[in-house]
């Protein structure tokens, strides 16, 4: 067999095992690996170095390069992530719903795991630590396969998983890494249909289109962050200015960072606010592409060209245009967004209000950054991926969209058509 289907079916021979974990030994687990990340981080942080450094001589952009980095302060947060995973209710076995059949018949709706998860991911090896624990709370194995980028990171990282799962006295095989970075692997992974059963794939646009197109087992799509915020007519322009700022520059490489700025053309004509905005994001280093009337604000900034309204740019640039008002803000949006992450900034709670009800997307925010989608800010302790789609999972996935559920039925001897049966 291929290592692929060798790691494949370790994972799927653990499925059962993992199911029937009590929720304590997970929590040990957790704890483990945690503090395996500590004492191993000087060997982690040596293997990202090498990671980042081949990165950098391929001419890697420098959005990419930080969402590739791990510093002390990530692997903290990553640890952190873990230890507040066993803060949270274990969710396979909860009964989700319950009722009682005339015929005596007990009917029991309960979560239970998907079985086999293969995460494909690009670039950030965070993904790999935010995996595996959310795996393991809800007693998935996890097939992992990262780029070839941070392979040196995802191995040095998965060497303190399974030494926190050895302390934890719980099976190494339970998460798997495929280490070979060949595009045929991840063809392969997308054809095991009998030992996966979930894929969640995690990069680019066209990386995640071509796992749906190519895919025999079922897709979790976790799309791309063609993300707007609308400045309305009746916003604050203090407030519009620090939402903007922080939506955009915080972390411009990832997927729920700012990429389309749209502007209430009331908004941009009162006292030089648009320029004065789009001054502030030159300063900041943001190249700005804008429409026609954005450019008559600041003849500084280049042409928007149509391509541009569905770029995700992940790195310091964005996009503006001007709109005339809220039905063309929604419009745009429509047609250009990825149902990621939309935000209105307003002082009409009406105008708010429609936006919130009108707008399609995962996560739709009034007066507030489309930075914190993110399950870890959503009190998930982690994330699996952002799910754009409606089935099965929108937004970030935590615990409950890596379960599903089956009916467990109790019952003191009934039979289809007939009564009880005596003892």
């Amino acid at each position: 067999m291929s290592d692929v289907r060798t790691k494949a079916t370790l994972c799927k021979q653990q499925t059962t095992y993992l199911a029937a974990v009590p929720e304590e030994q997970k929590n040990e687990a957790l704890k483990q690996v945690a503090g395996a990340l500590e004492e191993q981080k000087g060997h982690i942080l040596a293997a990202n170095e090498e990671d980042v450094q081949e990165g950098r001589a391929g001419g890697v952009s420098a959005a990419l390069l930080d969402r590739l980095t791990l510093t002390e302060a990530r692997l903290n947060e990553m640890a952190a992530g873990l230890m507040s995973l066993r803060e949270l209710p274990d969710p396979i076995g909860a009964a989700i719903d319950g009722w009682q059949l005339e015929n005596g018949l007990r009917v029991e709706k309960v979560r239970v795991p998907l079985g086999v998860i293969g995460m494909i991911y690009e670039a950030r090896p965070n993904v790999t630590i935010d995996a595996f624990g959310l795996g393991l709370k809800t007693g998935n194995a996890m097939l992992l396969r990262g780029s070839s980028s941070a392979i040196q990171s995802n191995k040095a990282l998965l060497a303190a998983i399974h030494t926190g799962l050895r302390r934890a006295d719980l099976a190494e095989e339970c998460i798997q890494l495929v280490e070979d970075t060949a595009r045929e692997a991840v063809a392969e992974m997308l054809t095991l249909s009998e030992l996966i059963d979930v894929i969640v794939p995690r990069g680019s646009a066209a990386f995640i289109q071509r796992v749906i197109a190519e895919s025999r087992v079922p897709v979790l799509e976790t799309g791309a962050g063609v993300c707007h915020t609308y400045i309305d007519r009746a916003a604050d322009a203090a407030m519009a200015e620090q939402i903007v700022l922080n939506a955009k520059t915080d972390r411009p490489g990832v997927c729920n960072a700012l990429e389309t700025l749209l502007v209430h053309e009331g908004w941009a004509e009162v006292d030089d606010r648009l320029t004065t905005l789009l001054s502030t994001l030159a300063s900041r280093g943001v190249i700005v592409r804008g429409c026609a009337r954005t450019r008559a604000f600041a003849p500084n900034v280049s042409a928007a060209e149509a391509a541009d309204w569905d770029r995700e740019y992940l790195d310091h640039i964005l996009a503006v245009k001007i709109v005339a008002d809220l039905d063309e803000a929604i419009s745009h949006i429509d047609k250009h967004g990825t149902k990621h992450s939309e935000c209105i900034v307003t002082d009409d709670i009406e105008t708010a209000e429609s936006f919130l009800r009108r707008v399609d997307a995962a996560c739709v925010y009034h007066n507030a950054s489309t930075r914190f989608t993110d399950g870890f800010q959503f009190g998930f302790g982690a994330e699996m991926g952002i799910s754009t789609q409606k089935l099965h999972a929108r937004g970030p996935m935590g615990l409950k969209e890596l379960t599903s559920y089956k009916y467990v039925l109790r019952g003191t001897g009934q039979i289809r058509g007939g009564g009880v049966t005596s003892c």
